[in-house]
C-alpha cells in the first residue's frame, strides 16, 4: 500500500504482449467519490453530523493527539498543510515515524528491484525510458507519433499502464509496435515489481527501446524507480503552468520536460516562459522540450534526444 495516496495491493493484472482482451464483462470495482469543501471553523459543523464527528473524535483522541505532536503549526488559519511533517503526508492512524518507516520498507525493496531491472536492461543495451504525468497530457499520442516518425528503424516495445482498460495497448499496436498492458486495478502508479514480471514475457530486442507509459499521476510515479534510464515528464499548455509548483516531487525526479501541445497556445493564456521558470525552480538541470503531436513541432529534437540515448546504452552494453 503506498502510503502516500493509500493505493490498494494485489490487483495488478499484466496481459498478453502485443495482444488480449480484459475478460468479457469486466469492469472496474464500484466506488464513491467525496470532495472536500472548506469550513470556516470546527463549529460550523452542526446538525445530524456533529454528534456522529464528537464520537469518531472521542473514539481516536490518543491517535491524535500523537499525530499532533508531529506536526508543525498551521501557518495559515484557512489553510492546513499536511506535507510539512518529516513524512510530507498524513495517513490517518499513523504517525509520521510509523509513516517513514512504512515508506523506507516499500521504497527500499522496490529499489532494490529497480536495480535489478536496471541491470538486466543495461546488460542488453536498452534503452528504457518512463513516461510520466497527469491524465490527459497527450502521452499516449506522442508515443504513438514517436513510434510513427522512427518508422521501424529502431526496435521498440512499449509497457502501457493504467487502472483498467486496454485502450492505449491498442493504440500503441496499430502502429506495428508490440505493447505490453498492465491494469493496476487500485493502485496509481506502476512499481519496480510490475516491471519486472513484465519484461521476461517481451522478448527485448537487444539496443533496442523501451518506452513505459505510467499511470496518469503527477504524485505517487515520482517516488517509484522502475529501473528506467530516465523519468520523462510531459505537462501540456492546457493544464496550467503553476504545476511544477504544485507538484514539485514530479519535476525534481525527471531529466526531461516535453511541454506537449504548444499548437494550442494561441487559444490559451498559458505562460510559457512562466511554466519553464517554474520548472527549472524544482529542477534546475532539467532539460526542456516543446512539442505538439498536431503540428510536430520538438518531434525532431525528441527523437535525436532518443537516439543519442539509444547510442549511450549500446555503447555500455555490458554482462550483468
Amino acid at each position: 500500500m503506498c502510503t502516500v495516496c493509500g493505493c490498494g495491493t494485489g490487483e495488478t493484472r499484466i496481459g498478453a504482449f502485443g495482444g488480449g482482451k480484459p475478460p468479457a464483462g469486466a469492469r472496474p470495482a464500484p466506488g464513491t467519490t467525496r470532495a472536500w469543501r472548506p469550513l470556516a471553523s470546527p463549529t460550523a459543523i452542526t446538525g445530524s453530523a456533529a454528534p456522529l464527528l464528537h464520537r469518531d473524535a472521542a473514539a481516536t483522541n490518543a491517535t491524535q493527539d500523537a499525530a499532533a505532536r508531529e506536526t508543525p503549526a498551521l501557518p495559515h488559519p484557512q489553510r492546513l498543510d499536511f506535507g510539512t511533517g518529516p513524512a510530507r503526508a498524513h495517513a490517518p492512524g499513523l504517525s509520521q515515524g510509523q509513516m517513514l518507516k512504512i515508506e523506507r520498507d516499500i521504497l527500499g525493496k522496490n529499489d532494490t528491484r529497480a536495480a535489478g531491472n536496471r541491470a538486466w536492461l543495461r546488460a542488453r543495451g536498452i534503452f528504457a525510458l518512463n513516461l510520466v504525468s497527469s491524465p490527459g497530457s497527450g502521452k499516449t499520442s506522442l508515443l504513438v507519433r514517436t513510434l510513427q516518425a522512427l518508422g521501424g528503424r529502431v526496435p521498440a516495445a512499449v509497457i502501457e499502464g493504467d487502472q483498467q482498460t486496454e485502450f492505449d495497448a491498442e493504440r500503441i499496436r496499430a502502429t506495428g509496435v508490440p505493447a505490453l498492458q498492465i491494469n493496476t486495478g487500485k493502485g496509481c502508479h506502476l512499481d519496480a515489481d510490475m516491471v519486472a514480471r513484465a519484461l521476461p514475457r517481451m522478448a527485448l530486442a537487444d539496443g533496442s527501446l523501451l518506452l513505459i507509459e505510467n499511470v496518469g499521476n503527477l504524485v505517487c510515479p515520482a517516488a517509484f524507480d522502475l529501473g528506467e534510464a530516465h523519468k520523462v515528464v510531459i505537462l501540456s499548455v492546457t493544464e496550467g503552468e503553476d504545476k511544477p509548483l504544485k507538484y514539485p516531487d514530479m519535476f525534481a525526479a525527471a531529466d526531461l520536460l516535453l511541454l506537449n501541445k504548444v499548437d494550442l497556445l494561441p487559444y490559451l493564456s498559458f505562460d510559457t516562459a512562466r511554466a519553464i521558470d517554474y520548472a527549472l525552480r524544482i529542477n534546475p538541470r532539467l532539460r526542456v522540450i516543446r512539442s505538439s503531436t498536431t503540428s510536430g513541432e520538438g518531434i525532431d529534437e525528441w527523437l535525436a534526444w532518443i537516439d543519442a540515448g539509444l547510442a549511450a546504452a549500446r555503447a555500455s552494453a555490458r554482462p550483468a
